[in-house]
């Protein structure tokens, strides 16, 4: 019986420690930084982007010269004008300026929309396939230099959120 408890003992032993040996923790790291500058669907974008700012900055210029016309205009015959007439020149010219800076913050906004936009196929790749590495080779975390944060997160990854919100009493 003695002989009994020691050979299970044994194997008990054994297939923990197996299952402590599966259990190892895999980490490599990634660079998407580097990766992105060398995928060739990267230059189509950039082309695509410059195409699109110049489209934006032509329109800019356009607003620019307009305003520069108007202010010069206003400067040239204020002397000459009625008051009523002077307002509404004014009134032009601030509307105009207004106009301008409006269009300059929805251009940046427009330009980081396109940007991502453009990107985003061209990303997914690379997470694609940064995916395909992690679960092939049996990466637990990926970690991306450029970035700091973990870009592929395998199955058997351990999520202490909960443990850290317990030992912060929250719920």
């Amino acid at each position: 019986m003695n002989k009994l408890f020691k050979v299970l003992f044994l194997g008990i032993a054994l297939f923990v420690v197996s299952g402590l040996a599966q259990a190892q923790v895999k980490i490599a790291h990634v660079n998407t930084a580097e990766i992105l500058d060398v995928m060739p669907d990267k230059s189509k974008a950039e082309k695509s982007l410059e195409k699109y700012y110049g489209d934006l900055q032509s329109q800019l210029q356009a607003m620019a010269q307009e305003y520069q016309n108007k202010a010069q205009d206003y400067e040239a015959n204020v002397a000459t004008m009625s008051n009523l007439v002077k307002q509404s020149k004014e009134k032009e010219i601030i509307d105009l300026q207004n106009r301008i800076a409006q269009f300059q913050a929805n251009a940046e906004q427009d330009f980081e929309a396109k940007r991502a936009e453009l990107l985003k196929p061209i990303l997914d790749k690379i997470q694609e396939a940064i995916n395909t590495v992690g679960k092939e080779k049996g990466y637990t975390y990926m970690i991306d230099l450029a970035t700091g944060a973990a870009v592929f997160v395998g199955d058997d990854a351990v999520d202490a959120t909960k443990d850290v919100k317990a030992k912060l009493g929250i719920k």
